[in-house]
C-alpha cells in the first residue's frame, strides 16, 4: 500500500499551482491573477480590436449602435479599398519602411558597437560616457527639436527621408540595453578567446554578438517602431507630400474624413500591422532579450 501511495502523492504535488517562491496558491489567488490578467488584456488590444470590427462594417451598418455590435453582420474590404483611393496610402508606408528599415540598421549596429565598447573595453571616461548615455535619456525630444531642425537645415536635408532618420538613428536606451546585455556575459570566455591570440573585433564577432541576439531583437522592434510611428519630427522636416511618411497621411486622412469612423479605422489598421507582423517573427527572440538586458544583480 505504501508503495503504491507514493506515486499518488507526487502526482499530487505535480498538480498544484505554486508562486514564484513555491508556495502553494490558493484558488481565490489564482482566479483573481487570471481576472486581472484578462481585464489587463481587454484594456491593451480592446481598443485594437474595435478599429479592426469598425474598418470591417459596411457603410448601412451602424457602429454606433446601443448596445454595441462587435462583429460586423456583412465584413467587407471595401474600407481599404477607399482608403487607398483617397491618399496614396502605399507610397506612403514604403516611405516609413524605408527609414524604419534604415533605422533598424543604423541602431542595431550603433548601439551594438557603442555597448560593447561601454561594457568590456577599459580606457579612460568609459563612467563619464555611460552617464551621457543615461543623461541622454531624459532630455525630453520636444526640448532639443528647435535645434535638431536647425541641424538639418544646415547640412540640406531638409524634406528627405535621411533628415527624418538621422537625429534618431542612435537610440541611447538601446546602447545602454546591449551595454547591459554584453555586461552579463561571463568574462572568462573572452579571456580564454584573448589567450587564444583573438583580437578585439575577433571577440566581439564571434563570442560576444552571438550571445545577445535576444537583445539585438528587443532592440530592433524598438527601433522599428519609434520609426515607423513617429509623427512630430516626419511633420515638422517633411514639406514635399511626395516624401510623407504613413503616420502624416493618416493624419491627413483623419483630419479629411473625420466623420467617416469606417475609414479611418481601416488606415489605423493598416499602420498598426506591419508592427503586428514584426514581433510576431522576432517574438522568440524579444522574450530572451528581456532576461539578457536585465540590470546585472
Amino acid at each position: 500500500m505504501q508503495a503504491g501511495e507514493k506515486p499518488r502523492k507526487k502526482r499530487a504535488r505535480r498538480g498544484r499551482i505554486t508562486d514564484e517562491n513555491g508556495r502553494r496558491m490558493p484558488v481565490w489567488e489564482i482566479v483573481l491573477r487570471y481576472v486581472l490578467l484578462l481585464a489587463v488584456l481587454a484594456l491593451m488590444i480592446g481598443p485594437f480590436l474595435w478599429q479592426l470590427s469598425t474598418s470591417l462594417k459596411g457603410p448601412h451598418e451602424n457602429i454606433f449602435s446601443s448596445p454595441p455590435k462587435f462583429l460586423p453582420s456583412e465584413p467587407t474590404l471595401h474600407n481599404y479599398e477607399r482608403v487607398a483611393d483617397t491618399i496614396p496610402v502605399w507610397d506612403y508606408a514604403l516611405n516609413s519602411l524605408k527609414v524604419a528599415t534604415a533605422n533598424v540598421v543604423t541602431n542595431c549596429v550603433g548601439a551594438t558597437l557603442a555597448g560593447y565598447a561601454l561594457a568590456r573595453l577599459r580606457y579612460r571616461g568609459r563612467k563619464v560616457a555611460t552617464l551621457v548615455f543615461i543623461l541622454a535619456m531624459l532630455v525630453p525630444v520636444e526640448g532639443i527639436i528647435i535645434a535638431q531642425f536647425t541641424t538639418m537645415r544646415e547640412l540640406g536635408l531638409n524634406n528627405t527621408l535621411i533628415g527624418v532618420l538621422l537625429p534618431g538613428s542612435i537610440s541611447a536606451l538601446n546602447v545602454l540595453l546591449m551595454r547591459n546585455a554584453f555586461l552579463n556575459l561571463p568574462y572568462e570566455v573572452e579571456e580564454a578567446a584573448y589567450v587564444d591570440g583573438a583580437n578585439v573585433w575577433q571577440r566581439f564577432s564571434r563570442i560576444a554578438l552571438p550571445a545577445v541576439k535576444g537583445t539585438l531583437a528587443v532592440v530592433a522592434i524598438f527601433a522599428f517602431m519609434g520609426a515607423w510611428d513617429d509623427f512630430l519630427w516626419p511633420l515638422i522636416v517633411l514639406s514635399d507630400p511626395d516624401r510623407f511618411t504613413l503616420t502624416i497621411g493618416l493624419n491627413y486622412l483623419h483630419g479629411t474624413f473625420a466623420n467617416d469612423e469606417r475609414l479611418v479605422a481601416a488606415g489605423t489598421v493598416i499602420a498598426v500591422l506591419p508592427l503586428i507582423a514584426l514581433f510576431a517573427c522576432l517574438q522568440r527572440y524579444f522574450f530572451r532579450g528581456v532576461g539578457e538586458g536585465a540590470v546585472k544583480g
